[in-house]
């Protein structure tokens, strides 16, 4: 493989594995709604202070978001609110997966 391929695909990769869990999606979310300090953040996550700011942290490294200090609040926002298009994709995926599961479990006629 070409480094240069080699070296964007581990760069998708990376985006990717920065999404991969669920706390970090429900950021993701919240933040397609409006830009968020921690403390909503953490509100919403239902999760200690520390933990959210260490998820924001590999969203952050990962250029998914954005944060801005404004006194001693830190506040958040999506970098790049076409990633919501990409939760698109995956909820096509789910349902499509979700009806084969069904079609499955249909008894046979007859």
């Amino acid at each position: 493989m070409n480094p240069d391929r080699k070296a964007h695909l581990e760069a998708r990769a990376q985006v990717l594995k920065a999404m991969a869990h669920p706390t970090r999606l429900l950021l993701i979310e919240e933040l397609s709604v409006a830009e968020r300090c921690v403390r909503e953040l953490t509100d919403a996550a239902g999760a200690d202070i520390s933990t959210v700011s260490k998820h924001l942290t590999v969203l952050r490294e990962a250029a998914l978001v954005a944060a801005e200090k404004r006194g001693n609040q830190v506040f958040y926002r999506l970098r790049v609110p076409c990633i919501l298009n990409f939760f698109d994709c995956v909820e096509s995926v789910l349902k499509s997966r979700a009806r084969e599961h069904a079609v499955f479990l249909e008894p046979e006629a007859g």
